[in-house]
């Protein structure tokens, strides 16, 4: 979920030539075998003296007795549906969940891989990589499945829903009890933000939107367990005309995911970014458009219940000397684009979160009241949609949503769009600077 870049923060830009705690359950393997019962009839007696005369026509049978089998186990799943329905924790029980991409440190801290403090270090985060890792291969199974069904002529509705309900259904968590949406599930709104829109569009109730074969959409998916959120997104486009875009952005996040590290300076490593996504242009319908960076959309820190944390990472040069440091938990996220390179607030808001510094106001408003205590129970801090509102059975909440928002008590997402009829598109992973290694926990054979 991209981070928009502060207005102070975009003065240091030095933009190149080029462009303008409660754990899942863990369910059980296998049905219960449940009682076996055994049916033993009474059978009539037997006169004592043998009877060799054939029974009278009509006369009942003598019963056998038999004895039930009893009922097999279930065997344990194996392999996800489709679509994805199977818990993760019964693919992979005992939390054997499997590892993200791990890449060596480099220069002065390649001593990190072979230290033994730094070892004892990683080892004491085994919680902590296991939330990552069965949100991360949520997120994989998920997305992949959404790669292969999503389709143009489908509702934008369609697709959000389906990517959302299929994340529920792996975690276990369906977030329609009270509280159960913060143990694990829907990172944030599904993000489906077509052609200039490049962040922060989810479809309301009532969207019809209907995806087109000419789009460009972003796919920005958020997974979380126990508050550990894996942000990571792609972009799908139907026409072999917008390829160069799509590479221009892969490659530049790539780029992002590879020089990062401890000890890195954030704004030299959004001068690789640049470097890379600037090399690019794209011929779109006979006219030759280069790629620009997006240069008010950043990467982020990730916090735990809080997708937004204290660090940005630029995707253009600039002169921001902050480093990254050892147990950042890093959204290396990059947009290209055909149109400025700079994006506005535009369109009806879907996405909202509860600010973690909240002021404390009289609310006088009782909506407000009752909706804030709702948001509370259900999400915390994590950024929710419209959409979940409506499924939890919330009815006219707006004026309330809208009261929250202006007393500073819960923040709104607007779109972001560059101009119109420009193309823009976003690749993003998340990444785990441990003791040891980096581990790029979103990785996976898709990119």
């Amino acid at each position: 979920m991209a981070a928009k870049a502060p207005l102070d923060e975009l003065k240091k830009l030095s933009v190149s030539d080029g462009g303008a705690n409660g754990k899942v359950a863990t369910a059980a393997n296998g049905a219960n075998d449940g009682n076996v019962a055994e049916h033993s009839g009474e059978d009539s007696e037997d006169d004592a003296d043998d009877q060799t005369a054939e029974p009278a026509p009509g006369a009942a049978k003598k019963k056998k007795n038999k004895k039930k089998k009893p009922k097999k186990k279930k065997k344990a799943p194996t392999a996800q549906t489709d679509p994805p329905s199977v818990l993760l924790s019964q693919l992979f029980p005992n939390n054997t969940y499997p590892k993200g991409e791990e890449v060596e440190y480099k220069d002065e801290n390649r001593y990190r891989t072979t230290s033994e403090e730094k070892r004892h270090l990683d080892n004491l985060n085994n919680d902590f990589l296991t939330d990552y890792r069965h949100a991360a291969e949520t997120h994989r199974q998920v997305r992949q499945w959404a790669q292969k069904h999503i389709k143009p002529g489908q509702t934008l509705t369609e697709i959000a829903e389906g990517i959302e309900d299929s994340i529920r259904r792996l975690v276990g968590h369906d977030g329609l009890a009270e509280g159960d949406a913060k143990i694990a599930g829907v990172g944030f709104p599904t993000g489906l933000n077509l052609d200039h829109i490049a962040a922060h569009y989810t479809p309301n109730a009532g969207n019809k939107t209907v995806l087109q074969q000419s789009n460009v959409m972003k796919v920005d998916i958020g997974v979380h367990v126990n508050g550990r959120i894996v942000d990571s997104a792609f972009t799908m486009a139907f026409d072999p005309m917008y390829d160069n875009l799509l590479t221009a952005v892969k490659e530049a996040t790539n780029t992002g995911v590879k020089e990062a590290g401890i000890d890195v300076r954030l704004g030299e490593l959004g001068g690789y970014i640049q470097e890379v996504m600037e090399s690019y242009e794209c011929e779109i319908n006979g006219t030759t458009y280069p790629i620009k960076s997006i240069r008010n959309l950043t990467g982020h820190t990730i916090l735990p219940y809080s997708i937004h944390g204290t660090k940005s990472v630029p995707i253009v040069k600039s002169s921001d000397n902050t480093k990254m440091e050892e147990g950042d938990v890093f959204a290396i996220e990059t947009f290209g684009s055909t149109g400025n390179g700079y994006v506005h607030d535009e369109g009806e808001v879907s996405h909202y979160a509860l600010r973690s510094d909240a002021p404390k106001v009289d609310l006088r408003l009782s909506s407000a009241k009752s909706l804030l205590n709702v948001i509370k129970k259900n999400f915390g801090t994590i950024p929710f949609a419209r959409r979940y509102l409506d499924r939890l059975g919330q009815e006219k909440y707006l004026l309330g949503l809208n009261n929250l928002v202006q007393s500073g008590i819960v923040e709104d997402y607007p779109p972001l769009l560059d101009k119109k009829g420009s193309y823009t598109a976003q690749f993003e992973h998340t990444i785990l600077l441990r003791p040891t290694v980096k581990e790029v926990i979103s990785r996976g054979e898709d990119y």
